[in-house]
C-alpha cells in the first residue's frame, strides 16, 4: 500500500514537473516609426474670456457693417 502510494506520487510530480515546462517560442518585435505632424490649435492657448470677446467683436463687426451698409444705400 505504501509503495502504490509512492510510486502515485513520485508520478504526479514527476508529470507535473514535465507538463508545465516553458515551449520555446519566438516572439518578433515590430516597431514601426511614423512621423505625425500636428497643429497646434492656438485657441487652446487662450483663456476663455479671450475668446467670448473675440465672438463678440466679430457680431459687433457684422451689426455695424450692416448700419453702414443701410447709410451708403
Amino acid at each position: 500500500m505504501k509503495k502504490s502510494i509512492l510510486t502515485l506520487a513520485l508520478v504526479s510530480l514527476t508529470l507535473g514537473f514535465t507538463s508545465c515546462r516553458d515551449q520555446k517560442t519566438e516572439k518578433e518585435t515590430v516597431v514601426k516609426e511614423v512621423e505625425v505632424e500636428k497643429e497646434v490649435e492656438t485657441e487652446e492657448n487662450k483663456g476663455i474670456l479671450e475668446r467670448t470677446g473675440e465672438e463678440l467683436d466679430k457680431e459687433v463687426n457684422e451689426e455695424v457693417d450692416k448700419q453702414i451698409d443701410k447709410i451708403g444705400d
